[in-house]
């Protein structure tokens, strides 16, 4: 929707530039004979572009650290050899829209780069994802879980852009989506958001073999 908004507007913004230029170029002898004529006001042939701006500021949209990263370790160890399916997101794009007193919808982009080492047996994994609504650095007001699953068709890495839209109720019109947070994270153990928290990472297809 967003691409088709700014299509139209495009389009109308284009063709009032061509009308401006076709009447710029009107003849020189019927330019002068229009003058010392008072030109009568012409009718505007497009509606004018109504801005609609939300309520309020969009939530603040995070990737939680802890869980930005999923690396399968066999046995614990970490070591390159012991590496299995791994994911880092990589990013996220978002936007939002609500008006007088409705909910606010938070449309996302999300980019998933995703790898197998030498531990990960197949080419398919369902890897897993959360997506978190807060109260701004406070309590969790919901959370849903979603599946990411991956063909990694032979290779050893693989790249995946989920879409996902968010609805947040708002208790009246005055409420800003300033207050709200939405946080995105793998989900992982424990062992995984303390080997993340750490610092400590492996690229998302180390130890892989060399390509043959």
């Amino acid at each position: 929707m967003r691409l088709a908004t700014v299509a139209l507007a495009a389009v109308a913004v284009l063709a009032s530039a061509g009308a401006a230029a076709a009447q710029s170029q009107q003849p020189r002898d019927r330019q002068s004979q229009n003058q010392g004529q008072e030109e009568e006001e012409r009718p505007q042939r497009f509606a004018p572009l109504r801005a609609r701006p939300n309520a309020g500021p969009c939530p603040f949209v995070k990737i939680l650290y802890d869980a930005a990263r999923y690396v399968e370790l066999e046995g614990g160890r970490a070591s390159t050899s012991a590496v299995g399916y791994t994911g880092e997101i990589e990013g996220v794009t978002a936007g939002c829209s609500y008006q007088a007193d409705e909910p606010i919808t938070v449309q996302t982009n999300i980019l998933f780069n995703l790898g197998r080492g030498p531990q990960a047996p197949d080419d398919r994994r369902t890897y897993r994802y959360w997506i978190a609504v807060t109260e701004r650095n406070q309590a969790v007001l919901a959370k849903e879980y979603f599946d990411l699953p991956v063909d990694f068709e032979g290779q050893r890495t693989a790249s995946v852009e989920e879409g996902q839209t968010i609805v947040i109720p708002r208790a009246e019109a005055t409420t800003s989506g300033g207050n709200f947070e939405v946080l995105i994270g793998f989900d992982v153990t424990p062992e995984m958001a303390e080997f993340n928290r750490s610092g400590s990472r492996f690229r998302i297809n180390a130890g892989a073999p060399a390509e043959q």
